[in-house]
C-alpha cells in the first residue's frame, strides 16, 4: 500500500543574499528569505531597517547590489506584468488630493488584465464591486479617494489588490493610524486570502496583534536577526537585537 504524497510547497517568494545600498548607506545587508504559498509573514523592525526597501526589492523596483530575487519562481517584473504581486504602499506615499475615487483606485489593480483599449469590461467591474463588498466600502465607491479616514483607505489599497487577483501581496504598515474596525476588517481578508493559496508579507509596529494576524515572522535590522513563529520571534532577547529593549524588563533601553 503506497503512502499519500507530500503536498508540495510552492515557493512564492525567494530572496537569496541580496544586498542594497542607497549611495554610501547600507539598507539591506545579505537578506535571504523564502516565504511559501499561503503564508501570511509579518515583518518587523525599528523604522530604517530596511523593511519598505525590501518591499521594494522583491517588486522590482529596487535592483539589488548582490543576490537575487524571484516571485513564483520567475522575476519580479514578469510577476508585475502578469498582475501577480499586489503592493499597499504607507499612506504618506500616496497623493490623496488626486482626482480619484475609490472606484477609481481599486479598478487600478484590473490595469494589467484590460485589452488594448484598455476599456473595462464587466468581468473588471464585476471584480471591483466584489472587492469593495469585501471590505466594506461597496457605499463609499464614489467618493474620492482623499475623503476617507485612514482605515478606510488602506481598505481601499487592500481591495486594489483583491481585484488585481495578486497571489502574492506586500503590505507595507496598513495597520498604521487606522481604526479598530479596519484593522480588524485587514486582518481576517489576509488570513482569507492566504487560506486560498495566496502569500503575504506584511510588515507592522503592532507587535501585540502578530500572533493572531501571522503564521511566522521575521525580524529584520538590515539583516534577517530572526525567523521563525510570532511567539518565538518576539522574545525579549530578540526584540532586544533591533529594538534596544532590555531583554529582563522589556522596556527601552
Amino acid at each position: 500500500m503506497t503512502s499519500p504524497k507530500t503536498p508540495k510547497i510552492t515557493r512564492a517568494i525567494d530572496i537569496d543574499g541580496v544586498t542594497v545600498h542607497y549611495g554610501d548607506v547600507l539598507a539591506l545587508d545579505n537578506v535571504s528569505l523564502t516565504l511559501a504559498s499561503g503564508t501570511v509573514c509579518g515583518l518587523i523592525g525599528v523604522n530604517g531597517s530596511g523593511k519598505s526597501t525590501l518591499f521594494k526589492t522583491i517588486m522590482g523596483l529596487i535592483r539589488p547590489d548582490t543576490g537575487t530575487v524571484r516571485v513564483n519562481g520567475g522575476s519580479p517584473a514578469l510577476a508585475r506584468r502578469d498582475s501577480a504581486i499586489g503592493y499597499v504602499p504607507q499612506s504618506e506615499n500616496v497623493d490623496w488630493a488626486f482626482p480619484m475615487s475609490v472606484r477609481d483606485v481599486v479598478l487600478t489593480g484590473r490595469y494589467g488584465k484590460l485589452g488594448f483599449t484598455r476599456r473595462p469590461r464587466r468581468a473588471d467591474h464585476t471584480a471591483v464591486d466584489e472587492a469593495l463588498e469585501r471590505v466594506d466600502l461597496a457605499e463609499l465607491a464614489g467618493r474620492q479617494i482623499g475623503r476617507l479616514s485612514g482605515g478606510q483607505r488602506k481598505r481601499a489599497f487592500v481591495a486594489r489588490g483583491i481585484a488585481q487577483g495578486a497571489r502574492v501581496l506586500l503590505l507595507d504598515e496598513p495597520f498604521a493610524g487606522v481604526d479598530k474596525r479596519s484593522e480588524a476588517t485587514i486582518t481576517r481578508l489576509l488570513r482569507e486570502l492566504a487560506a486560498t493559496g495566496a502569500t503575504v508579507l506584511v510588515s507592522t509596529h503592532d507587535l501585540h496583534a502578530l500572533p493572531e494576524l501571522a503564521d511566522e515572522a521575521v525580524l529584520l535590522m538590515r539583516s534577517v536577526l530572526a525567523r521563525g513563529n510570532p511567539g518565538e520571534v518576539l522574545r525579549p532577547e530578540n526584540l532586544a537585537l533591533a529594538f534596544g529593549m532590555r531583554a529582563r524588563e522589556g522596556e527601552p533601553a
